[in-house]
Parts: C-alpha cells; structure tokens; sequence
C-alpha cells in the first residue's frame, strides 16, 4: 500500500514515510493509491470482532510496512477499557464506542469516552503509539506543529504527553475556545507540551500551520509533523468506528449485513466525514453521509449547491458549537479529489483558486454524483436550534448531548429515512460545553470525577499574534 498527493508532485510513499508528515511537498494531501476493498464475505466476518480486533483488520489493510504483530500490539495497547472510561455507561465501556438508542432506527455513537472527551481520542491516542513507535525504528524526533479550534489540540496533547521523541506545539484561537477546552490543554505542564494562543480564528490558526509546511527547508531542518485532521494515521483510525458503528446498528436494529445505514456527522474540517466517505469506499454499505455544520455553514452550502467558497476570518462566526467554527475544511481536497475522478492536475488548479481567496464550482455532473452516488447531504444550525435540540433529545430519551451533536441531530431529522437506520456520530461529551448546557438544561451536565475543577488548576501558555514568521521564531528558540 503506497500514498500518493492529491496534487500529484509525490512520488508514492509507504505509510511510516507519510504518517509523520501533514501537508505533502506539493501542497496536496496524501492518499492511498487505491482503497482496500472488503466483500460481503468479509464483511460478515467482521461483524462480530470486538474492536481491537476491527481495528486491526481495517487499519492493517492500509499499513504493510508495520510488522502485523507489532501493529496489533500497538492497535491492542490503545482501545482498551481503562481509555476509554468516560461514558455513559460503565458496562459498556468495552465496546469502545457504543450505540445510544433514541428511537426506532435512531442511534447515537458514543465517540468521547476517551481522556478529553471527544470524538478525536480516537484517532489521537493510535497516533500517539504509532509516531513513538516510528520514531524509535528511524531513530528520529518529530516536533509537532498544530491547530486546534478546541478539541484536536487537548486530544494531540494527551496522547503526546511524555511521548519519547516528540514535542508538541499547538495553536488555538485566543479566547474563542469553552473554558474546559483551554483548561484541558493550558494545565498541561509537561516540559514536551507547548500551547501558543493566538489572536485571531481558528482558520488563521491552520493557514500558519499550512504556511510553516510550506516552507520545505524550515520543515526539514527543525522536523516539522502534524496531527491535525490532515494528517492520513487520524483518517485511517476514524474510518474503524464507520465499520464499528454499522455492525453494532445491524445487530441493535435487527438488519442484515449488506443492507444500508446512513451516518450523519457534525463537521467542521471535513475530516471526521471524509473517514466515512472511505470507509463507504472500500465496501461498507453506508446510504447517506449527512453533514452537519453551524453558522459557518460553507459545507453546507458546498453540498446543496456544489460551490465551494471558504470565506476571509471577517466572516467567520463565533458560535456555541466552537468546534465547527471553521471555514477552510482541509479534508474536502481528498473527497473532491476522488469526486473529480483522481484528476491531480485539476484538483491542484482547484486548490490554487481556493488558496488565492476563491472558490470553484462543481459540475452539473459532478454535483449530481456527490449528491446521488456518493449520498452526501447537508444542513445548517444556528444557537436557537441548538438550545432547542439538547431539549429535546433530553426531554424525549433522557440524554445529554453536547451543542455539536445537537447541530447534528437537527441535521438527522431534516434527513432521515425512517426505514433507514440512523446514527448521529457524538463529538463530544456535555462537560465541555458547561455554558451552553446550563443555558439549554438549567442543570450542570455530567463530568467524570477525574475532571473535577480542571478550570482551577494553573494553566501555562504563550499568548501570540497571528503570523507565520513569528511562530517559526518561537520554534527555533524551543527546540532542542
């Protein structure tokens, strides 16, 4: 299995080569040469395996330059119970990502049980093994350049603390993110953590990020890595729980393997969804990917229109499902790239307009095939649904569920199937989101007792403007 850039200026690499790596040399992102491809004989293979056992018959289709028992050590060493103890129901903790029934044909999975509580520990803690591990046999270190709009860089964190051979350095939008997200990650004291505050978006948070990989000299001479949703290790282990949560909705609904679950995903940077999308490709009977966004709703738009516009930090909104505010989705390039055909050269013109503050707009053919084929759809939420929405799902099933998940509950409503199952994916738990609970509920949510007063604890950081050159002078004065 080799990867290649979406914009065709890499020669095909091996997935150790591109696992420590965000942006390829050209600018594109690295995808597989092919997809693995998984029969209906396959897929009914699986779909009794626990999940280490999953993960392992996903993940290992995609890694061939891993020895198969140090993989499924490294693969066993992360999902285990004691990781994954924050949710809802203790006796389920070793499912890993349980289902939560709301009503016939209607499931949440549980994906924040991890140490932070979102949907991105589990992706972060796989990488967090894999990159010690590789580093190790290379005989390497790696300095991890990252953005976070609240969840990514606590998750990165925690999964990188104490990592031999690894720092991290993680920027976020100062002052746009809940208080229990900066305390997750300003509390942090390990000397390998470094948490740069920056005045602006989260979007001029990821263009600096960008604008650092793009500087190939500066990347190689200070070994420049990320872990942002860019990066493939985090799309490959995201692609499990699709497979996950469709066995476990075939058995809970009384279906068949072979027969159609549609997945609806709050998205921000399109990464999350985009593991769907490949999960669907390589054989997984997915129906619709919903996508749900907030009011920076330009994914939106993209998928009931087929324009894709990002638009200037001007017009990026601060909003209670912070998580989402995000305007640039990085991940898009991979799906457009397999929409368009695999056309590299077209896909890399595309790109060059958005970069340089355009857009581009799809075919009729095209749009027709994203919508129908691919079975992607959309909608947006603003504060008043998303009040709306945590009241419902809790005076109609009992459940707390966190602003994003309401954003895409609303969005499962506007387009569900009622004989098609149904499974929202949770982003986080309602703990990190206290204000917005207390406003929607008029009661504190849930919090793990290891969490108690995380807001009170001393928190370390650097507060920094919004400029590329300043960042790489903070780098240089930090690393070792």
């Amino acid at each position: 299995m080799n990867y290649i850039s979406t914009r065709g200026g890499v020669q095909p690499q091996a997935f150790s080569d591109i696992l420590l790596g965000g942006l390829m040399a050209d600018g594109g992102l690295s995808i597989p040469q092919q997809y693995p491809q998984f029969t209906q004989a396959d897929l009914e293979s699986m779909a009794s395996l626990n999940y280490r056992d999953l993960a392992f018959a996903v993940i290992s289709r995609f890694v061939d330059d891993i020895p198969a028992d140090d993989l499924k050590g490294l693969i066993d060493k992360t999902y285990t119970p004691e990781v994954y103890c924050n949710g809802r129901s203790k006796n389920q903790a070793s499912h890993i990502t349980p289902l939560i029934k709301l009503d016939s044909n209607l499931y949440i999975q549980e994906l924040s049980n991890g140490p932070t509580l979102a949907f991105k520990d589990m992706a972060m803690q796989l990488l967090g093994n894999l990159f010690e591990y590789v580093l190790d046999k290379k005989g390497e270190q790696i300095n991890i350049l990252g953005a976070t709009s609240g969840d990514t860089g606590s998750a990165a964190e925690y999964a990188m603390r104490g990592k031999k051979g690894v720092n991290v350095f993680m920027l976020s939008p100062f002052g746009k993110m809940s208080p229990f997200q900066r305390a997750q990650m300003f509390s942090l004291q390990d000397e390998n953590i470094f948490n740069l505050s920056v005045h602006g978006f989260f979007d001029a948070c990821q263009d600096i990020v960008k604008d650092v990989n793009k500087d190939a000299e500066f990347k190689a001479q200070y070994k420049i890595g990320a872990v942002n949703s860019i990066n493939w290790g985090r799309i490959v282990a995201q692609v499990v729980y699709y497979f996950k949560g469709y066995f476990a909705m075939v058995l809970a609904s009384g279906k068949k393997v072979g027969d159609k679950v549609d997945f609806c995903v709050p998205s921000g940077n399109f990464g999350n969804i985009c593991a769907g999308h490949i999960a669907r490709q390589m054989g997984l009977p997915i129906g619709q990917l919903v996508v749900a966004t907030n009011e920076n709703d330009v994914l939106d738009e993209f998928f009931k229109t087929g324009g894709y516009h990002p638009r200037g930090l001007d017009r990026t909104y601060e909003t209670t499902s912070p998580s989402m505010d995000i305007t640039k989705a990085s991940n898009l390039e991979r799906f457009v790239f397999d929409l368009i055909g695999r056309d590299a050269e077209r896909l890399a013109a595309l790109w060059t307009s958005v970069e340089t503050g355009g857009g581009f707009e799809l075919s009729a053919e095209e749009f027709a095939l994203m919508r129908d084929i691919y079975g992607f759809k959309s909608e947006a939420s603003n504060h008043a649904d998303r009040i709306a929405n945590i009241r419902e799902v809790f005076e109609k099933y009992g459940v707390q569920i966190d602003p994003h998940t309401a954003d895409g509950f609303k969005a499962a409503k506007a387009h569900r199937d009622p004989a098609v199952p149904m499974v929202i994916m949770e982003t986080a738990l309602p703990a990190k989101f206290e204000d917005t609970m207390l406003e929607a509920l008029k009661q504190t949510p849930f919090r793990p007792k290891g969490l108690a007063g995380l807001e009170a604890l001393p928190q370390r950081f650097d507060a920094i403007e919004a400029d590329a050159e300043l960042i790489k002078q903070y780098l240089v004065e930090r690393i070792k």
